[in-house]
C-alpha cells in the first residue's frame, strides 16, 4: 500500500473477512427504561442515526415480578396484579414502541423496537452483536445516587462487542446528596 492510498477500511454493511467475527452494520442499539437517563440516550442516538443515515433498534429489557404458583395444572400462571407473562410483554412493546415513535417523530430516523424479557445488561449485549454501537444513559431507575454509572451502562461497557457510548443524566437533574 502506498502513502497516496488510504488505508481500506471495512465498509459498514460488508462482510466479515474473519469467520466467526460479527459484521458490523450502521445499526445503532439504544438501551430504553423510560428513565431519564435511557430518554436521553434515546436523544442522543436519535441525533447521530440522522448524522449517519442509519437505523435506529430501540430495545427494553424487562423481567416478570415473581409468579405465584398456580393453583392446578391447566391455568395460566398469573402475576401478583393478575396480569399474565404476555400481557407483561405486550405493555413492554407498547411503551418502547412509543417512545420510540416519539423520538423520531418529524425526523428522517428509521426505527425498530424490542421488549425482550430477560436481564437488561445480558439483553442489550446481545442486542448490539453486529451494531455499529450501543448506547445507553448511564443510570436507569435503579441505582445509588452519586454512582458514576449504574450496574447495567458497567455491565454492557464492559461486554459489548462494538463502542459504547454511555450517556450521562444532566447534572442539572441529577439528585445531589
Amino acid at each position: 500500500m502506498s502513502e497516496d492510498q488510504p488505508a481500506s477500511k471495512p465498509d459498514a454493511i460488508g462482510s466479515s473477512a474473519c469467520s466467526g467475527t460479527p459484521v458490523r452494520t450502521g445499526r445503532i442499539v439504544v438501551g430504553v427504561d423510560g428513565s431519564e437517563g435511557s430518554m436521553a440516550a434515546l436523544t442522543w442516538a436519535v441525533a447521530e442515526a440522522m448524522l449517519r443515515g442509519a437505523p435506529i433498534h430501540a430495545v427494553l429489557a424487562w423481567q416478570p415480578p415473581q409468579f405465584y404458583p398456580s393453583p392446578n395444572d391447566w391455568s395460566p400462571r398469573k402475576g401478583p396484579s393478575g396480569e399474565s407473562a404476555q400481557q407483561l410483554a405486550d405493555a413492554a412493546l407498547t411503551q418502547v414502541s412509543g417512545y420510540g415513535k416519539a423520538a423520531v417523530a418529524g425526523k428522517d430516523v428509521k426505527i425498530s423496537c424490542e421488549a425482550l424479557e430477560g436481564d437488561p445488561a445480558q439483553i442489550l449485549v446481545f442486542s448490539a452483536v453486529g451494531a455499529a454501537m450501543v448506547v445507553v444513559g448511564s443510570h436507569g431507575h435503579g441505582g445509588f445516587v452519586g454512582a458514576l454509572l449504574g450496574s447495567v451502562s458497567q455491565h454492557v461497557v464492559a461486554h459489548a462487542a462494538c463502542p459504547v457510548i454511555v450517556i450521562p443524566v444532566s447534572t442539572d437533574l441529577r439528585a445531589r446528596p
